[in-house]
């Protein structure tokens, strides 16, 4: 084993173990076996590389916790198996970086050990095996969950500047091994690209920040109002107590023209139509008259599959509560809404059905008959509006695409994904009094950069968590975070260059005298005399 002035053996011969799967040898016979060949940099490679992949991937599925209800939806109606789907995506991930990391770790201690990178087959397997899991995930978020990507891309406006000084954190902790492994090398071509490649990905850490734009970068006096909250699908549990000003939900028609609340086309999601119904499981939920809907139970899956952390909250009269709850109808929600003053926006569902003119009717009749402040109604629904909008005037119509209103209408009420919408285009709206509602927000991160941008309100499922929130959860000027960027850069310089003059020296004490290295070491030392 190759002997370095600042690891013990005992140390050495730990770390060999674990990444080698292999004791130390000292015998001269197998110091060959224990030289790091170009193969085994390699395989380094690949594990820095992995490490990278896979700490991306947990990025993503940070981000894509605000939207796992469509995932957990999409798989539901692939498989017909309910699962809370965020904790085993978290799990897997947090599994696959925690052991990439660690070897890498592993990997770069033995290099500063001076000790040879023989990376074991078995680990080389789970390596292959983890970039195929997480090439295997990033393939499928592009072809079934394409807007995830824009959501990434929104999301790095709010965390833009802290992966900033992260990435030049750990550029700056790669330096003692980079400058190791560079003074080693004997042959100058390898280095050479060594050295080419650490600094030219440090000089671009240390330049992205002029591609960073967030709109929290502010003085808090410019910090636009708190958005209001819209209840999603009438914000799962207490709502009201909530402070919500919007019920966001879906309707349906019965087939004898009754509106009621239902998100899916089908009732098996959300009911025990398969007990009740069993020949008519798979059945269009507008196919069941309203005497039949009233026979299912609503509120047990609820419950069972405890899909919101504020089911724990819930106090046993409260859970019975849910336990007797039936489909609502739409009427009962207007009554809801006109006691608490709370305005209600729905989409009408399903938009292709032959007979959608006919769902349209109904529902204008049953609202204009609920006796509700037609105020309190903000149409969602494209089809038809020209016709709703004779019929009841007093109705406050939201569209649903971008620039596919009517210019002249104020004020003006749009309700987008917050995919669909930039920085610029948010602040626009604001200029030309258009009020912007975007949806689904269940993240604070979210939540704090729509915040700054400007929107009116928010759709969310967690507004037990948005309304606590007092101000963003990071506002900062420019000119602050351009000094930190200045500051941060010229720390971790400063460190990396006596990282290098650090292992100069160590590496001279063990040069035999005359060496390519020392050879090169001395050149370099006149140029920088000259």
């Amino acid at each position: 084993m190759a002997k370095s002035p600042g690891c013990c053996h005992g140390c050495a011969a730990c770390l060999l173990c674990l990444y080698s799967c292999r004791c130390a040898r000292g015998q001269k016979n197998k110091k060959k076996d224990l030289q790091t060949t170009a193969c085994d940099c390699s395989w380094f490679f690949f594990l820095f590389c992995a490490c990278l992949f896979t700490l991306v991937w947990l990025y993503h599925t940070l981000i894509i916790l605000n939207d796992i209800h469509n995932l957990n939806e999409f798989l539901f109606r692939q498989t017909q198996w309910w699962m809370e789907w965020s904790l085993p995506l978290l799990g897997v991930t947090a599994l696959l970086v925690t052991y990439s990391a660690l070897l890498l770790v592993l990997a770069l201690c033995l290099q500063l050990c001076g000790q040879p990178l023989k990376l074991h087959g078995l680990h080389k397997c789970l390596l292959i095996l983890t970039t195929l899991i997480v090439a295997t995930a990033f393939v499928a978020l592009a072809m079934q969950w394409a807007e995830e990507w824009q959501s990434v891309l929104v999301s790095l406006q709010a965390t833009g500047p802290f992966l900033h000084i992260g990435a030049v954190a750990g550029v700056t902790l790669l330096a003692c091994p980079m400058a190791d492994c560079f003074y080693r090398t004997r042959r100058a071509a390898p280095r050479v690209l060594l050295l080419l490649v650490y600094c030219g990905g440090t000089a671009a850490l240390y330049l992205a920040p002029l591609l960073i734009s967030s709109p929290c970068f502010m003085e808090e006096s410019q910090l636009p109002p708190k958005p209001a909250l819209a209840g999603h699908r009438g914000a799962p549990l207490k709502s009201v107590g909530c402070g919500v000003q919007v019920f966001e939900t879906d309707v349906m028609v019965s087939a004898d023209g009754t509106p009621f609340l239902m998100h899916d086309e089908m009732l098996t999601r959300t009911t025990n139509v398969r007990e009740v119904f069993p020949a008519r499981g798979t059945v269009n939920s507008t196919a069941f008259n309203w005497t039949d809907l009233q026979q299912l139970d609503a509120g047990s899956w609820f419950l069972q599959r405890r899909l919101f952390h504020a089911v724990q909250g819930l106090s046993s009269e409260e859970q019975g509560l849910v336990r007797a709850q039936k489909i609502p109808s739409l009427q009962q929600v207007l009554q809801e809404a006109q006691q608490h003053n709370i305005s209600i926006m729905f989409d009408l569902r399903p938009e292709n059905h032959t007979n959608y003119q006919s769902f349209v009717n109904i529902t204008v009749e049953t609202i204009l008959q609920s006796g509700i402040p037609p105020q309190l109604i903000l149409w969602l629904p494209d089809e038809f509006r020209e016709q709703v909008r004779q019929r009841a005037p007093g109705f406050q119509h939201v569209y649903g695409q971008k620039r596919h209103w009517n210019e002249t209408e104020s004020p003006l009420r749009v309700n987008l994904p917050y995919q669909n919408l930039s920085t610029e285009e948010i602040r626009q709206c604001r200029q030309d009094n258009i009020s912007i509602n975007v949806y689904v927000v269940n993240e604070p991160w979210l939540f704090s950069l729509l915040w700054c941008a400007g929107v009116s309100s928010v759709t969310t499922n967690a507004c037990q968590v948005l309304k606590e929130m007092r101000r963003p959860l990071w506002l900062l000027p420019h000119s602050t975070y351009l000094m930190v960027w200045i500051v941060a850069d010229c720390v971790s310089f400063l460190l990396i260059l006596w990282a290098f003059f650090l292992l100069q020296k160590c590496s001279r004490g063990k040069e035999p005298a005359g060496s390519e290295t020392d050879v090169l070491l001395m050149k370099i030392n006149r140029l920088g005399q000259e």
